[in-house]
């Protein structure tokens, strides 16, 4: 399979480059080898992509402007949703092993967005728009090839990432060379929380705590969730090179005139394995599933925007019981590391040796926050998940717990009129923006 993708690239560079051809045809070339692959992958169970893009997009065109968003929202999700439960609990045995609600997941968020995005266009004043919804408002409705094409496109039919419908068309177009506009730094003005922190579905069969003292079960512990990333590694790092390959990657220059390829990557990896706070390990992993969450969600929800995010992230990645365990979890640990920095860490700032100590301090805690957080997310089930926990004495939750209660934090809305708006040239430049390969969170969520 990854032969066949890669082979289609000479065929988009040498033939169908915009210089050499019109965006109908590139259109058209990209939904149907999109969907040659798809049904090559996945069978006939790929006429899901197909029935969800069509009834979101019947809902586009035959409700009001006004509410389409919510309506687009509601019925993509419940479809995502509706497939993933008959996959897991009717048609899970027997049925062909590769799961055909992955590709689902990532339309689900384009289709989201690109409503998202209509409805700013339509139906909002310019002025009432944040300086990144601007930028990815859509001022028209798009044709049913545009649509499809933007869904179903041959570069991320199968492992994504997703992107914004105005990056896309533009480099359809072949006007993607323009630079980007950029969101605000997430150590400036960053006001997001997370997608998954964890590598998605694995089941192993294995004793949940080994036998020994309790240096070797964290050691056990960090060890089996880091042999479970190298997977996605590969996988994100592909799907990176496809859009590349095709030239959708492409974001413009360096200051030093070196060419920049990081439009649309999910993750860095050395930020991954070395960091040093929550925040950081989530700013660099699946990126542009965070970024959907930020713009749909974290910005949009009026109340407890953050339990909101982490709910509609657990929901996305289907009906598990593990997953809503997991992301339980998660918002007190995040609660936990905004407290924690805010109060913790300018004390050790004022030399070399104090900032050394903190960084290998909160590089400990944030990998034994992240392993002990994503456990459920592996094991699925309650029952192992709470065994787990169990045996770690549901210390991390209680530690949390406590930090949350004894120090301070202050309120979103305060940290929004202390911070001014910060504009900036290109989206993908900023460390901690999840449009840049970096995650838009509080600057007060890290460790």
């Amino acid at each position: 399979l990854t032969k066949k993708t890669i082979l289609t690239f000479p065929l988009e560079q040498l033939y169908l480059h915009p210089s050499k051809t019109s965006p109908f045809i590139r259109h058209v070339v990209a939904t149907l080898l999109g969907f040659y692959l798809a049904l090559f992958c996945f069978g006939w169970y790929a006429l899901h992509f197909l029935v969800q893009s069509g009834l979101a997009y019947g809902v586009m065109i035959f409700t009001g402007v006004e509410h389409m968003h919510k309506y687009c929202f509601v019925v993509t999700l419940g479809y995502l949703s509706f497939c993933q439960v008959t996959r897991a609990y009717v048609f899970d045995y027997g049925m062909y092993s590769a799961d055909f609600t992955g590709p689902m997941m990532v339309i689900t968020q384009k289709i989201t967005s690109l409503a998202f995005e209509i409805h700013d266009g339509l139906m909002k004043r310019e002025e009432h728009l944040k300086p990144s919804q601007k930028y990815l408002a859509v001022r028209k409705m798009p044709s049913l090839l545009e649509y499809l094409s933007y869904n179903c496109n041959f570069m991320g039919i199968l492992a994504g990432p997703t992107c914004s419908y105005n990056d896309y068309i533009a480099f359809i177009e072949g006007r993607w060379y323009e630079p980007k506009h950029l969101e605000s730094n997430g150590k400036e003005n960053g006001k997001f929380k997370q997608s998954d922190p964890s590598p998605k579905v694995v089941w192993f069969h294995c004793s949940l705590a080994p036998s020994g003292d309790r240096l070797t079960f964290v050691l056990y512990l960090y060890i089996s969730m880091l042999a479970l990333r190298p997977k996605y590694y590969f996988v994100w790092t592909l799907a990176d090179a496809i859009n590349n390959a095709a030239g959708f990657g492409f974001n413009g220059y360096n200051a030093d005139g070196t060419p920049k390829w990081d439009r649309i990557s999910n993750l860095r990896i050395l930020n991954i394995e070395f960091a040093t706070s929550f925040k950081m390990f989530l700013d660099n992993w699946n990126i542009q599933t965070a970024l959907w969450l930020k713009r749909v969600c974290y910005e949009r929800c009026p109340y407890n925007p953050t339990a909101a995010t982490f709910l509609l992230s657990a929901i996305w990645h289907g009906v598990y019981p593990g997953y809503y365990l997991t992301f339980i979890t998660g918002i007190v640990v995040t609660m936990a590391a905004r407290a924690v920095r805010h109060n913790v860490r300018q004390h050790f700032l004022g030399s070399a040796t104090l900032k050394l100590i903190y960084d290998v301090i909160t590089w400990f805690s944030t990998q034994m926050a992240i392993c002990y957080t994503v456990v459920p997310f592996v094991l699925l089930a309650v029952g192992p998940s709470l065994k787990f926990y169990s045996s770690w004495y549901c210390c991390i939750h209680l530690i949390c717990l406590l930090l949350v209660l004894v120090l301070p934090v202050k309120s979103r809305r305060t940290k929004q009129q202390e911070q001014p708006s910060s504009i900036h040239a290109s989206e993908q430049n900023c460390l901690s923006s999840p449009d840049n390969n970096c995650r838009l969170l509080d600057p007060h969520t890290a460790l």
